[in-house]
């Protein structure tokens, strides 16, 4: 909201331009969540408390652990709508609400956290720790999955092949020369592809094609130039003509966007003129090419990609199953889930800002993703929330997050790691709760195998605690862990 005042009055009031700055919104939007849950978080506390929606503590299986864990008997828990509460209300300020990645982000949050919600509500009004049957909890995070794979599939959010980057160039001598052809007369008056190209270059760019084709040796800021002046006749949407193109073989894709006429976005528009530059200097810039949307990218790798088709939507429902039940099993001590999180949130929240930039992405051959710097918005509102509701969380916790916030923030995650498609990158962004789940798959598959377990208990901060470990240790260790692989996770977006 506060973005489009700032919009309508800054021709008025130009310091309010500051306003629109993504990086300015999503350190506000952190500093009101983090504002909004000290001011409610008192009041929730209280209401639970009221309402007697305390948390029940297992007697059976491990009688050390209840001993450690009885005081937590009655704490408030379903915390968790605090974080969903004051992450809406600050995104509704601070956020450009017109972006669809943050809306399919917010989207994720909120749904996984009615899910959970009702997972805690039951529990309550049984007066017991079984809530939602396993199949309705998994139904709901696959159903989520399902809307947000198929949406990704159906309506791309990457560029694949839009603007031509110094990479795309195969050869700058051929491209030099086939450019500068275009500058010769046709003598059956008739344009053709390179003639057109020319005639929509800037007169500068013109004479510094000429001297290059002449033998003049081309600089990165020469070069540069040249890549500026053709991604600007990209987008300003004007290479095509139909008598000029009408006798040049061109692509299926190319005919499905020129069928879509005037309906056809920005992104389209130049992916369109794309096919067209690729097809009249088929020597000098390289092919592009489609679905790069439902391509993983491999991290590490260079440019390698795996391609999924339609099975990207079951690889969505994956991710998004996988991360929200793994923070829900790292719920256990206070404060653990709540700031393993908010590790993993500023990593990709980082992410999504060098995703969001053309030059950044190019450089570190990374898909480059548009609209993705509202996600460092989103980032920044779930770091402001998360570290307030961590206020009331920290040891000894006040309340309990419950399902309602843990299902909510590992969607969430899950959604950053899809929408800034560094998808792969997920296990070592949050590592910490991959060794968390992994630990449960090993102890059940070892005592349904060997009928011993591997660990005292599962997940893993318990095998510790009953190790002697104090709840405040082990959460603190968690956290350095957490911390390190999210820094691996950042040396892998440069390692190429």
């Amino acid at each position: 909201m506060l973005y489009y005042l700032a919009v309508a009055l800054k021709p008025y009031f130009g310091a309010l331009n500051v306003l629109t700055y993504h990086t300015v919104r999503a350190g506000a939007a952190a500093l009101t969540g983090f504002a909004l849950c000290l001011l409610i978080g008192p009041w929730l506390i209280r209401q639970l408390q009221a309402l007697k929606v305390g948390q029940y503590i297992k007697k059976d299986h491990v009688a050390d652990l209840h001993a450690l864990h009885k005081g937590k008997a009655g704490t408030p828990t379903m915390g968790g709508t605090m974080i969903l509460f004051s992450t809406l209300v600050s995104i509704l300020l601070w956020g450009r609400l017109s972006n669809r990645l943050l809306w399919l982000a917010m989207s994720v949050l909120l749904v996984l956290g009615v899910v959970g919600f009702l997972d805690d509500y039951i529990k309550l009004k049984r007066k017991h720790n079984d809530g939602l049957s396993a199949r309705a909890k998994f139904a709901g995070q696959i159903l989520v999955g399902l809307l947000l794979g198929v949406y990704l599939y159906l309506n791309p959010i990457t560029v694949s092949g839009a603007n031509v980057y110094m990479r795309d160039v195969l050869n700058w001598q051929v491209l030099v020369h086939e450019l500068a052809m275009g500058g010769e007369a046709d003598a059956a008056g008739k344009q053709e592809p390179r003639q057109r190209i020319w005639s929509l270059l800037d007169p500068s760019t013109q004479e510094l094609v000429h001297e290059a084709a002449m033998g003049m040796e081309l600089s990165r800021l020469d070069r540069q130039e040249i890549l500026d002046a053709l991604n600007e006749i990209l987008g300003a949407g004007t290479l095509y003509d139909t008598r000029v193109w009408s006798d040049v073989s061109l692509t299926e894709e190319f005919g499905t966007l020129l069928s879509s006429g005037d309906s056809l976005n920005r992104m389209e528009m130049v992916r369109r003129d794309r096919l067209l530059l690729e097809a009249a200097l088929p020597r000098a810039i390289a092919e592009s090419h489609p679905n790069q949307h439902t391509k993983v990218g491999v991290p590490g790798l260079k440019e390698v990609y795996i391609p999924l088709g339609m099975l990207y939507i079951v690889f969505v429902v994956f991710v998004i199953v996988a991360i929200s039940n793994a923070v829900n099993l790292t719920d256990g001590l206070d404060g653990l889930a709540a700031g393993t999180s908010l590790i993993s949130i500023m990593a990709y929240a980082a992410i999504a800002y060098v995703v969001s930039r053309a030059d950044w992405s190019q450089y570190l051959f990374i898909t480059y993703v548009p609209e993705a710097s509202e996600l460092f918005v989103f980032g920044g509102v779930l770091l402001g929330t998360g570290m307030g509701f961590l206020w009331f969380n920290g040891h000894p916790a006040e309340v309990f997050m419950g399902d309602t916030g843990s299902l909510a923030l590992g969607g969430a995650i899950g959604a950053m790691a899809i929408l800034t498609k560094q998808e792969l990158l997920l296990p070592l962004v949050s590592g910490l709760f991959v060794i968390e789940a992994l630990s449960v798959v090993i102890q059940v598959g070892s005592y349904k195998l060997t009928g011993k377990r591997v660990f005292r208990m599962a997940p893993l901060h318990h095998h510790f605690e009953l190790l002697g470990w104090a709840e405040t240790k082990v959460t603190l260790r968690f956290w350095i862990i957490a911390l390190l692989f999210a820094l691996m996770s950042m040396g892998t977006l440069k390692l190429r």
